[in-house]
């Protein structure tokens, strides 16, 4: 299963230097955005979408013990492609630097550019214009040359400094798969119906918060988790961070202007910040507070990230024992029933159907056929290859008495509880989207079915999602082994 192990240090307590930067990867417009079933064209920008980076050394004397460097990018998540670019880029900046040492995770925003064209790893494509919109590959380049250079940045600017953490509770996301009598789910379904049971899996309203300080005793970091998506205004056809915008400016706001913020998004692929029920009353409250529903959820976030630091402002760690561990991981691939098969080539030729009646409905039609047409692609594979395995890059971090996961998927909120309750650590950050995003659902969530749980939205079923748990936890108990 495990194919590649790197990244072990002794352990020890050592001087922590930190490094900071922030990088525009605003695109060119008009460009084609990525997360819906439609094509979308921006013709305009709402807010600039960043990529926030803080860079990590420990140090014993003028030995460098341990590195990591963390990149949050406003994108709906992190292709492989980009991830390989950016990492090419930086090698050849930094000579000598290990460039697997590079998490770049994405806050799931649906109103940032597309990541994929015909050419690309995967099938999800979308019809773009060859002419007069950005293209693809020269956002891509555009891309990895903004963050490689804020990676560099951050990295020869790191200096000593300390750092701790700490978690407050605030309501952000919300469960967003609706259950019904018949034990069917529905995301986002109607939850007025008389047969409407329960929403199906738990939420986590943790805000875990890291904080950075400088020598002189200036703030200047964060690394703030959310178990929940960027995904408020993800309809729109405009270049928008969502609420991390806000969120960046109200925190600057209060901590200074230079402050780095990275949002990172926890165990969340079952929830969104929509409200599944009660939503006259809470329209009713926005209106008597005159804030919309994207001030509420920023200042939501950010009283919790005030709360934690004024709890743990005084609790600063300029020696912590800091340990990355990465690995390659081999999960097993869910299996297409033939069932399944059948009903994806029924609707992927019904969406061929719609395109060769009026080659117009391409822009609705045509995510839908690729959709489809992947899973019956993946169940001629299995035919010859039925044990077939995907491989997926993890991090696991020590950082005093802090655990940071990483995993690429949008990874059910339950996957991310079981880490948290049976971690070693003290606090336990969980990232999603920190690779190519494909959901991966509890066995709850299969037998439901609907979106984000059928075969066509993962790659990855709920046997490889418990051996993610199993593994990623055996990690973090392996940095932990010192301890007892």
């Amino acid at each position: 299963m495990l194919v590649l192990i790197c990244g072990v240090s002794t352990g020890t307590a050592s001087e922590l230097l930190i490094g900071t930067s922030t990088a525009d990867i605003t695109p060119t417009l008009p460009v084609a955005l990525m997360g819906q079933f439609n094509l979308r064209i921006a013709q305009e920008v709402e807010t600039p979408i960043t990529a926030n980076v803080v860079a990590l050394e420990s140090r014993e004397g003028a030995r460098s013990l341990e590195t990591a460097i963390f990149v949050s990018c406003d994108l709906v998540y992190i292709s492989a492609s980009i991830r390989t670019m950016v990492r090419e880029e930086v090698r050849k900046l930094l000579p000598g630097f290990d460039v697997s040492k590079i998490i770049l995770n994405a806050t799931h925003t649906h109103t940032a550019p597309v990541l994929e064209d015909e050419e690309g790893e995967s099938s999800f494509l979308y019809p773009i214009p060859k002419e007069g919109v950005t293209q693809v590959e020269a956002y891509k380049v555009f891309f990895a040359r903004q963050v490689s250079s804020a990676i560099v940045k951050a990295w020869k600017g790191r200096k000593p400094g300390s750092v701790t953490w700490g978690l407050h509770r605030a309501a952000v996301g919300y469960n967003r798969r609706a259950v019904y009598q018949d034990s069917t789910a529905i995301m986002y379904g109607k939850t007025n119906l008389p047969a409407f049971r329960n929403l199906e899996g738990y939420e986590d309203h943790d805000i875990n918060t890291l904080f950075f300080w400088n020598n002189s005793g200036k703030l200047i970091a964060m690394n703030v988790e959310v178990a929940c998506p960027a995904q408020e205004v993800e309809h729109r056809s405009a270049i928008n961070a969502d609420y991390w915008h806000p969120v960046r400016n109200a925190l600057r706001g209060k901590f200074g202007k230079d402050l780095t913020v990275l949002g990172w998004i926890g165990a969340a692929g079952d929830q969104s910040p929509h409200i599944m029920y009660r939503k006259a009353a809470d329209e009713r409250m926005q209106k008597l507070r005159n804030i919309t529903r994207m001030e509420d959820i920023a200042h939501r976030i950010v009283d919790a990230v005030e709360e934690t630091y004024k709890a743990v402002k005084d609790d600063r760690h300029p020696e912590v024992q800091f340990i990355h561990k990465t690995e390659q991981l081999a999960l097993p691939m869910r299996v297409i029933t033939e069932e399944e098969y059948q009903e994806a080539k029924t609707l992927h030729d019904a969406a061929s159907e719609e395109i060769a009646k009026d080659p117009k409905a391409a822009d609705r039609f045509f995510l839908k056929k690729t959709w489809h047409g992947d899973v019956m692609a993946r169940y001629e594979k299995q035919k010859t290859d039925p044990l077939a395995t995907y491989e997926t890059e993890i991090h696991v971090l020590r950082l005093g008495d802090i655990a940071i996961c990483t995993n690429q998927f949008e990874l059910f909120t339950d996957y991310g509880i079981r880490i948290q309750a049976q971690s070693k650590a003290l606090q336990t950050f969980v990232v999603q989207l920190a690779g190519p995003g494909t959901y991966l659902p509890t066995a709850k969530a299969v037998r439901g079915g609907g979106y984000s749980a059928v075969c066509q939205s993962n790659i990855v079923g709920p046997e490889g999602g418990q051996l993610l748990v199993d593994r990623t936890l055996a990690l973090i108990e392996d940095l932990w082994s010192g301890d007892r």
